[in-house]
């Protein structure tokens, strides 16, 4: 397991986690489309005004190597989510920041979205102990009971 630690998102965060949601294989891999700046920096504004929401930012060899986030969200109560930058990938960081993650998070169950076309993603999550919970033709959930 890598050596990564999780501290609160700070505005300086912000241009890196921008740059790192550009990349277009990462973009592929999400099934979300990236934001222009405006968008972006709105978007985070209110995610780091949400009192509800846990958003960390993940750092790796003292680099900032991407987010992780917990928010609330429709019939699929508490969510969780992340993203890494594309030069993070393969090395194991992604689901060492999810179990230092669910450290913080208590509630349970806890939901995350997944592109089908994104094994390494749902690897992740299955490693973190989440289940297939539904699957859809694109984007399937999977939950997390304890």
């Amino acid at each position: 397991m890598p050596n990564i630690a999780l501290r609160p998102v700070l505005p300086a965060d912000l241009p890196i986690l921008f740059q790192q949601q550009l990349d277009p294989q990462a973009v592929a891999m999400s099934a979300y489309p990236a934001k222009d700046r405006g968008e972006f920096m709105r978007h985070w504004e209110g995610i780091m005004k949400n009192k509800n929401v846990t958003a960390r930012t993940i750092l790796y060899k003292e680099k900032i190597a991407g987010h992780i986030i917990s928010w609330k969200e429709g019939k699929y109560e508490q969510r969780i989510g992340y993203w890494i930058g594309k030069e993070f990938w393969r090395r194991g960081i992604a689901s060492t920041a999810v179990a230092e993650f669910l450290l913080l998070m208590k509630t349970r169950p806890l939901f995350a979205e997944v592109a089908n076309h994104n094994l390494a993603s749902q690897k992740v999550l299955q490693k973190n102990g989440f289940t297939l919970h539904d699957e859809g033709g694109k984007i399937s959930m999977y939950k997390l009971e304890k």
